[in-house]
């Protein structure tokens, strides 16, 4: 049983049993409300330098398996849970969560309160916290919490983005041996696609590939017009981590393919589709993050439960006679999505291929297919 200690920027301290590496590390304490699909967070590369806590209180009852993984290696600074299970139940499981995260020079934290850590960030908003899993000195640490810089003006795209193009065909596997999947037959691939990465989760180019899409994931660092000399069918935005506003040269990039070539934002690429328009964004208290976001279709009187992970938002007063807001939050009214039909464009806040999540919000990559479609 080694300990660990959280410390908050606040002064908060909470004490546990580790998890994972022997390291302290420090990033923005943040909340997920999902019920399952812990793998899939933690890799998910929107997650860069966050602490991330799990407010369902029993989490690696199923273990893992790098089938669930988003990316090839995890972003997230740490994980922060209530009860870590040691042994996992599940066919599927190939580790267990501490070995996981050890092996991953992840920290974790069990054993804590996450209800109150949850009811603080809630309250308090997102800040900044350090975890170890060998260091005693609180004081020391909450120093360090209050040091380290806030999300607000961070890159952290240019990080996650990879660092050559590549071709992407896997399409999304079967969960059980001989179920009937997307895998099972051949599918056309009627689609060139251009993913510019800004933290893309391998859930997103799967569904692509389903869709009939011939997938071509290129660096952020990519030129609108080196983008449209290999005259792709479409272009996504993807998902990523940190201030959508201080990633270097993506609005001007967006601006140029802005009417050249249907166009769609998922996450951080929704909002850098924003910025390209002229729209701003800005930090939310506490941020999107779960399964379980309810999201109104504006004139269409439709819900959609749907999967978040999102701490920046897009000013809906900014966007006035720039774009027409499509999806609003149930939860705060947060602009949720926006398009320009004109031009072939359109943006959504959440992740529509619900890794994890629930699968309402699916049919929207049809919708940029039928885009393509009708191009």
């Amino acid at each position: 049983m080694r300990k660990a200690l959280l410390a908050l920027a606040d002064g908060t301290v909470f004490e546990g049993r580790a998890l994972g590496a022997e390291a302290t590390r420090g990033g923005e304490v943040v909340f997920n409300t999902s019920m399952t699909g812990y793998e899939e967070i933690l890799t998910d590369p929107s997650y860069a330098g966050q602490l991330v806590t799990m407010t369902y209180p029993e989490i690696g009852n199923y273990g893992f398996t790098d089938l669930d993984a988003q990316a090839a290696r995890p972003l997230a600074a740490g994980l922060i849970v209530k009860n870590g299970c040691v042994e996992p139940s599940s066919w599927r499981a190939r580790e267990t969560l501490d070995r996981w995260l050890a092996e991953r020079g992840l920290v974790g934290i069990a054993g804590i309160d996450t209800r109150a850590l949850t009811r603080r960030v809630r309250t308090r908003g997102a800040q900044q916290g350090m975890l170890s899993t060998f260091e005693t000195d609180a004081e020391s640490l909450v120093v360090r919490a209050r040091e380290a810089a806030g999300m607000e003006g961070q890159d952290l795209a240019s990080g996650a983005s990879t660092r050559a193009a590549y071709e992407w065909t896997e399409p999304t596997p079967r969960v059980l041996p001989g179920e009937p999947g997307p895998s099972d037959a051949p599918v056309e691939l009627r689609h060139r696609v251009t993913v510019v990465d800004f933290g893309v989760k391998r859930g997103i180019l799967r569904q692509l590939v389903d869709a009939g899409c011939r997938v071509r994931v290129v660096p952020l660092t990519t030129t609108a017009s080196e983008i449209l000399a290999g005259a792709p069918d479409g272009v996504l935005l993807s998902n990523g981590p940190g201030d959508p506003a201080a990633v270097p040269g993506a609005g001007s990039l967006a601006a140029g393919l802005l009417g050249r070539v249907p166009l769609a934002g998922i996450c951080l690429g929704h909002q850098i589709l924003a910025l390209a328009l002229g729209a701003k964004t800005y930090k939310l208290k506490f941020g999107h993050r779960g399964g379980n976001h309810p999201v109104l279709t504006e004139g269409a009187g439709a819900v959609e439960i749907t999967s978040h992970n999102h701490g920046f938002a897009v000013d809906a007063a900014s966007l006035a006679g720039k774009a027409r807001v499509t999806h609003r939050s149930l939860f705060d009214g947060t602009v949720e999505g926006l398009e320009l039909p004109e031009i072939q464009a359109f943006g959504i806040q959440y992740h529509p291929e619900a890794s994890p999540g629930p699968s309402d919000a699916r049919h929207l990559l049809g919708r940029f297919v039928r885009l393509m479609d009708e191009r």
